[in-house]
């Protein structure tokens, strides 16, 4: 059911001096970084074939969540819920629908399907600076 792990979700309460500690501990590359509706996402990179590690300023808990990516969505939530999975939650991602869960050990997981090939490309190489940082525009509104 699961094809590839493509996203490691973490959250963080500050994802700016957690981005440039990605960076300079770890020698991740910081793919781009966008301020919209009250948070912020970073996306790095620690390798060129492992998963996009996702750090997030509104993601509740402690814990990360794993994405992982199925060929068909609703096949594969349908399997869940036949298995028992409890509360499984729908959501949309930039990338296709979305269903997050806890898996029988507790750990937090999520499943999507790539229906929007190429949607990366949109926030490739951005880096909205914080408000009020010298050349921000007021990125804290932006949506897109």
């Amino acid at each position: 059911m699961l094809l590839s792990l493509d996203f490691v979700y973490v959250p963080t309460a500050d994802v700016d001096a957690a981005a440039e500690r990605y960076v300079t501990v770890f020698g991740a590359r910081l793919e781009w970084k966008v301020r919209g509706m009250g948070t912020v996402v970073a996306c790095l990179r620690t390798s060129d074939d492992g998963p996009a590690v996702l750090l997030s300023g509104h993601l509740a808990g402690e814990n990360p969540i794993l994405v992982y990516r199925v060929a068909d969505y609703g096949a594969a939530v349908a399997r869940l819920r036949a298995a028992g999975v409890a509360d499984v939650t729908e959501l949309e991602i930039p990338h296709g629908p979305c269903a997050s869960f806890r898996a029988p050990g507790g750990q937090r997981m999520a499943i999507y399907e790539l229906v929007r090939p190429g949607v990366e490309d949109h926030f490739m190489g951005r880096f909205d600076e914080p408000p009020g940082a010298p050349g921000a525009s007021d990125a804290s509104d932006q949506t897109s």
